[in-house]
């Protein structure tokens, strides 16, 4: 086809027929190109320009698509655990890069900013890891607690002995939680 030409179909079943509706129904004109549905009139130019911008983001995305499958097929990819490890390490070095009180106000809308994301993730990572349930309540650590309690019983006879235990436990979990 010529650029910039618009040719008519003769048939309508014609499978290079442009996709476009119109008032009148199906537009009667041929696709523009193969890299579009519709022709010139319903902006069939812009196929090659979309097929360019498609085949460049496949670039990107094959290129850094190893790197992608890296933390997608870890299995601790919903923890954010290291994230917050990370900006905690980068508040420290940048407090330990201040040698005075200038510095540190020099540094204090950075040193802000990492404050409020650390809180954001944490803060993500609690409402994730609850939605999970890996937190557990303060209801679920002393029946756990009960159950340690139960074991060492099995093995230690004296009785003055376990009550001491069963109370440090039962004392560490309720001053814990």
């Amino acid at each position: 086809m010529e650029p910039g030409k618009i040719i008519k179909i003769t048939e309508d079943s014609d499978p290079d027929r442009c996709q476009a509706v119109t008032s009148n129904g199906q537009c009667r004109n041929k696709k523009y190109d193969e890299n579009t549905n519709y022709c010139l009139a319903h902006g069939g130019n812009r196929g090659e320009d979309t097929a360019k911008k498609i085949s460049k983001k496949n670039y990107y995305r094959s290129r850094w698509q190893a790197r992608l499958e890296q933390y997608t097929d870890n299995d601790n990819i919903k923890s954010l655990r290291e994230e917050i490890g990370i900006l905690r390490l980068i508040l420290e070095e940048t407090l330990n890069k201040c040698n005075d009180e200038s510095e540190l106000i020099i540094q204090s809308n950075k040193i802000s900013d990492l404050v409020m994301k650390v809180d954001k993730v944490v803060t993500s990572c609690h409402k994730l890891e609850g939605s999970m349930g890996h937190l557990l309540d303060k209801q679920a650590i002393l029946q756990f607690a009960s159950e340690i309690i139960t074991v060492i019983s099995e093995e230690i006879e004296d009785k003055e002995i376990l009550n001491r235990i069963a109370d440090k436990i039962v004392k560490r979990v309720s001053d814990d939680s």
